[in-house]
């Protein structure tokens, strides 16, 4: 982890020392001042704290009898209803379809109690008997499971993070009945599992989203038992959470979020930090402890914002989050949503005002509304009911992330993403018995969405999919086994060749490709356009006595496919070029997960064992059947250039733009490169040009990109002109980062 990032704001009213019953001397546990200087006892912060804790649950300006509410709380009072009715606790359990050591369901019951105590309108509230038969649950399970001394077999997050964060909640929502015996037998409990020393180094396992929960955690054990220590701890330790990083765990300058080492995770693991940072953030305001990071409110815009599209997280960014469930990315993007609301609450009024108009846009184009607690629906729903609040619309523009090899691409009406892999990330992550069959999904998964077609990768895709076909993929035919490759996430490739050039509208982005446990390698590259996506490759090459293919698409549904020569048009969703021909098509009806879906798979075949193979095709999403047409009769737009394992390229005159990833020195389309490069030009219509180029491989500290255009002089951007020959240097320090200058023609 790389030292860089912001100092954390962590406002601390005066304490001072005091004397404890006893003549005992605590010196530095004094409580916070008052607005009005009154000073408070230290219990008194916690007091608050445990009242915030319960306001955040319940949330504010909502009628619990109105709907959606009162349906909501009513599901919550008879689902607490149920659970208090069935307990019988015993050595084996608390519920006799629950044997222990349940680590999900149980706790997870006695939160779900908590809740209905706590919140208005369940039937339920403010019921003592629930209440008691909450602690007497809790106290149950922390003398039978989660007991001081006993040995945490198996998953550690068990211990650590998913039974002492769902105890502590509901301990806290019904603190006033838990007693003291209870409470301080409890803390000593959390103590074993989570010793202070857990939150010491930012390491291992405490790292990222992790680490948030462990101060979530942590603070809330510090409530329990008015533990100043540990709030101090708790509160500190998420500065590093929050610093940008070079390598392993956290958020990258280019808006990158890794998790487990390899893996792009805002859509699973990114949501969890953000909320629990939210949760945090609001809680400890106005507290001895308050704490905020302008990394934290920088992220949301850089790093989260650009994966979703219309209220959805996109897939590739949720790990082997993606075959947990259907809408799976609905749910995501609703709870980052929920999470960015609470956030703004604590941010500064711009990001506050920005972030309200992007999740009402979001909001207003989701086609899937996944339930939220109503806390954060009445977020929700105040910010949609607002009308000094716009619905901002999706952005259009392009946004690479070198760092974790994806690139997502906005134009009006359609949105696509790519998914890759490198020496730094890996093909897809498995663990847990998830996602065992997601193993292509960083050999280029072309994802792209046109309008009414939000859901296309949502509905039981990943169940339903043929697997060695996913969209935008170059694979061997090569059956693996279940889980093939290293387990969370270790499955990279050996090369460095990953990344491309943008201008922030338009990108050329390359792959140097690896076969996960295959001998395959190829050389991909896509250049996002105005209303195309130009996807090219070449030198494929395998040796594993199987065909070899390039899925051109595998869209879920059943709509008509027409072909011509050249090209396809799938109605309603986009049209197809494939200028050399040798297009296939298969029609299929898939089952998985119980569920079964209509599927039109299009491909390029290479056959079995290729050498120096390549393809070019053009996706045109949202076209009409005669747009396509019209295109497949005009080969010049856009004119491929070079298509070989020395370069790639193209020309699109419309646009004034040339794009060529270099793979090795050399020439392709009026650019010449020293080194291998990412190179991105582009005319204007005032005798201006930018051109905008990268260091994919991280390796250049010089590069020297020759245009064969007149140029007159260097108008902006960090680097020396001689003639029509740029020198850049110190690329490799910019993590895979476009540079862009202006010239003059």
């Amino acid at each position: 982890m790389t030292p860089a990032g912001r100092t954390p704001t962590i406002r601390r009213v005066r304490r001072r020392a005091f004397l404890r019953a006893g003549g005992v001397a605590a010196a530095g546990l004094a409580g916070a001042l008052t607005p009005a200087g009154v000073a408070r006892t230290p219990d008194d912060c916690f007091v608050r704290l445990r009242r915030r804790w319960r306001e955040l649950a319940t949330g504010s300006g909502y009628d619990p009898a109105a709907e959606p509410y009162r349906t909501k709380l009513a599901v919550l009072g008879r689902a607490a209803a149920r659970h208090r009715d069935t307990m019988a606790a015993g050595p084996g359990g608390l519920w006799p379809d629950q044997p222990f050591p349940s680590f999900a369901a149980t706790p997870g019951r006695l939160r779900t109690m908590a809740r209905a105590y706590a919140l208005p309108g369940t039937g339920l509230t403010g019921d003592p008997a629930l209440a008691e038969a909450v602690a007497a649950g809790i106290d149950h399970y922390r003398r039978h499971v989660y007991a001081a001394g006993a040995y945490p077999a198996g998953n550690w997050w068990h211990w650590q993070i998913g039974v002492p964060k769902a105890l502590l909640d509901a301990a806290v929502l019904v603190e006033p009945l838990l007693g003291e015996q209870r409470r301080r037998a409890l803390a000593g409990a959390v103590d074993h599992f989570v010793p202070e020393h857990r939150l010491g180094s930012y390491s291992g396992t405490s790292t990222a989203a992790n680490r948030v929960d462990l101060c979530l955690v942590t603070l809330l054990r510090a409530m329990l038992d008015a533990d100043h220590g540990r709030a101090d701890l708790a509160a500190a330790a998420l500065a590093p959470v929050f610093r940008y990083v070079g390598e392993g765990d956290g958020f990258y300058r280019d808006g990158s979020f890794i998790q487990h080492e390899y893996v792009p995770y805002q859509g699973s693991y990114g949501v969890t930090l953000l909320s629990g940072a939210a949760l945090i953030f609001a809680l400890l305001r106005g507290s001895p402890w308050e704490v905020t990071h302008p990394v934290a409110f920088e992220v949301v815009e850089r790093s989260f914002a650009p994966f979703v599209h219309d209220g959805a997280c996109m897939d590739l960014v949720r790990g082997r989050d993606i075959a947990r469930r259907p809408f799976g990315d609905h749910e995501r993007g609703h709870a980052l949503a929920a999470a960015i609301l609470l956030l703004g609450e604590v941010a500064p009024a711009a990001y506050r005002a920005r972030w309200q108009a992007l999740v009402k846009g979001w909001a207003a184009r989701s086609g899937h509304r996944p339930a939220l607690e109503p806390a954060a629906h009445a977020r929700l729903a105040a910010v949609e009911a607002d009308p000094a609040v716009p619905a901002a619309p999706e952005p259009a523009g392009h946004r690479l992330l070198p760092m974790s090899a994806r690139a997502v691409h906005r134009r009006p009406g359609w949105c696509a993403a790519l998914s890759m892999s490198s020496y730094r990330i890996g093909h897809y992550e498995h663990g847990n018995g998830e996602n065992a069959r997601g193993r292509h999904t960083g050999s280029g998964m072309l994802y792209w969405w046109a309008d009414g077609h939000g859901d296309q990768y949502s509905d039981s895709f990943w169940p339903t999919v043929d697997p060695y076909r996913l969209p935008g993929t170059t694979v061997s035919a090569k059956r693996l086994p279940d889980g093939a490759g290293g387990a969370w996430g270790d499955t990279r490739t050996p090369w460095r060749w990953v990344g491309g050039a943008t201008d922030g509208t338009y990108a050329t982005v390359g792959q140097h490709l690896s076969g996960l446990e295959s001998t395959l390698e190829a050389f991909a590259s896509w250049f996002f356009l105005d209303d195309a996506v130009v996807c090219l490759g070449a030198g494929i090459t395998a040796e594993d006595g199987t065909p070899v293919e390039t899925i051109v698409d595998n869209r879920r549904t059943a709509a008509r496919l027409v072909l011509g020569e050249g090209w396809a048009h799938l109605e309603g969703h986009g049209g197809y070029l494939v200028p050399g021909g040798g297009l296939r098509t298969l029609r299929e009806r898939r089952a998985g997960g119980g569920v079964a879906r209509d599927y039109v798979t299009l491909w390029l075949d290479h056959g079995t064992d290729p050498r120096a193979a390549g393809y070019h095709y053009v996706l045109l999403p949202g076209a009409t059947l005669e747009e396509t047409r019209a295109r497949a009769a005009d080969p010049g737009r856009p004119r491929v250039l070079a298509n070989s394992t020395g370069a790639q390229a193209v020309r699109v005159p419309a646009l004034g733009l040339t794009a060529a990833n270099f793979w090795l020195a050399g020439s392709a389309g009026g650019l010449t490169a020293s080194a291998p490069c990412a190179v991105l030009a582009r005319e204007h219509g005032d005798g201006t040009a930018t051109l905008a180029v990268s260091d994919p491989r991280r390796d250049l500290e010089e590069l020297a990109v020759t245009w064969d255009r007149p140029v007159a002089g260097l108008l902006a951007g960090d680097a020396l002109l001689a003639g029509s020959t740029l020198s850049f240097r110190g690329l490799a320090a910019r993590e895979g980062a476009s540079v862009t200058v202006r010239l003059a023609l």
